[in-house]
């Protein structure tokens, strides 16, 4: 049976080792959004020295990834006025091809299966190459802060892919536990912050704008009811 806090001890060993060091290595944070960063950046970034990196052209359309781009970049600023950390963010350009060359091929796959994984691996693979490039000491993503994401499945993916860039150190963690998504929504709250209701990808879309179709046929059936 997997032990489904693993994750989260091996995280918390971690930063007590880098503690008892006194000293505050660098970390590159591979993000999606601005909410899910939130919790994680406040529980890293008096660990770290972080950067973040937004390397994310599974999002569709081209206008969500600027409005999350956006949106991260305003949580950042209002981090900053509140916990007095300022945050490097490094963002990326958006691949106009990704959605057909590397997600296309996995159409027909549920949301949390093969797709996902390959998506998962290509972003993060793209950026523990920019950390070791770049001398960073730590790599590790927030992903798994959310409700929908395999934290088994994204620890494994940057297990494997620490093999490839052995001069930066893979950071486990599991965001969701210690009471990772009550910070991650209070903070989202507070902030005032836009929460997308879909990962990010066409199909991912699509689905989310089935789910606010649904949403809103229910609610004018209520209005009829009630009438």
């Amino acid at each position: 049976m997997v032990d489904k806090r693993k994750y989260f001890k091996l995280q918390q060993e971690e930063i007590a080792k880098i503690k008892q060091s006194g000293k505050k290595p660098s970390l590159l944070l591979h993000v999606c959004c601005g909410p899910c960063t939130s919790g994680p950046l406040l529980a890293l970034a008096e660990i770290f020295e972080v950067t973040l990196t937004y390397n994310n052209s599974n999002i569709f359309p081209k206008s969500e990834w600027q409005r999350r781009l956006w949106t991260l970049e305003e949580m950042l600023k209002k981090f900053e006025r509140k916990y007095g950390h300022k945050i490097n963010l490094v963002a990326f350009a958006y691949d106009e091809t990704y959605q057909k060359e590397v997600l296309s091929p996995y159409a027909d796959e549920k949301e949390g299966g093969k797709r996902c994984h390959i998506c998962f691996e290509n972003r993060m693979k793209e950026a523990f190459a920019f950390a070791q490039e770049n001398g960073f000491e730590y790599f590790t993503t927030v992903m798994s802060i959310s409700r929908q994401k395999d934290a088994i499945k994204l620890n494994e993916i940057g297990e494997k892919l620490a093999s490839l860039f052995p001069k930066t150190k893979y950071f486990y963690s599991d965001f969701k536990k210690g009471n990772g998504q009550i910070v991650k929504d209070q903070l989202t709250k507070e902030f005032e912050l836009y929460n997308q209701n879909y990962c990010g990808c066409i199909y991912t879309y699509k689905d989310g704008q089935k789910r606010n179709e649904a949403a809103l046929a229910k609610q004018k059936a209520e209005e009829l009811k009630n009438r």
